[in-house]
């Protein structure tokens, strides 16, 4: 999951001090400015609000993200990884990290510190099928 799906997700799912609620806030704030009040994205991070444990409501956020390009834009990926470095130091942010991470199918990051990766099952065609 890219970061500024991860960071709506979380923070959406995630009680924390002011700073992570000022921070989301502005994160959101930015993305009516950059889209619009009634953009795609903007009214899939509402619906998400409204239900922030929908698997399916974080799986739009994620594609309207995608299509938008949202994360092309600088200003918004530094807003959203500073609200997930926000998010980390909070006992409660840190555990949705986690599970927001846990539950991509692929995922690709950096950092420093343990990392666990397991139970991955991944069932594709083999070279034979093609070969047919």
């Amino acid at each position: 999951m890219d970061p500024i799906t991860t960071a709506i997700v979380t923070a959406t799912a995630a009680v924390g001090s002011s700073a992570i609620k000022d921070t989301y806030s502005a994160l959101k704030a930015l993305l009516k400015k950059k889209f619009g009040e009634k953009s795609d994205l903007v009214e899939a991070v509402n619906e998400l609000e409204a239900k922030p444990q929908s698997n399916g409501r974080k799986t739009i956020v994620q594609e309207e993200v995608e299509t938008a390009k949202a994360n092309d834009d600088p200003e918004i990926v530094q807003l959203a990884q500073s609200l997930l470095e926000k998010l980390k130091e909070h006992p409660e942010g840190k555990q949705v990290i986690n599970q927001t991470v846990s539950n991509v199918k692929y995922a690709a990051t950096s950092g420093s510190g343990p990392a666990t990766i397991s139970n991955i099952n991944e069932n594709a065609a083999s070279k034979d099928d093609f070969l047919s």
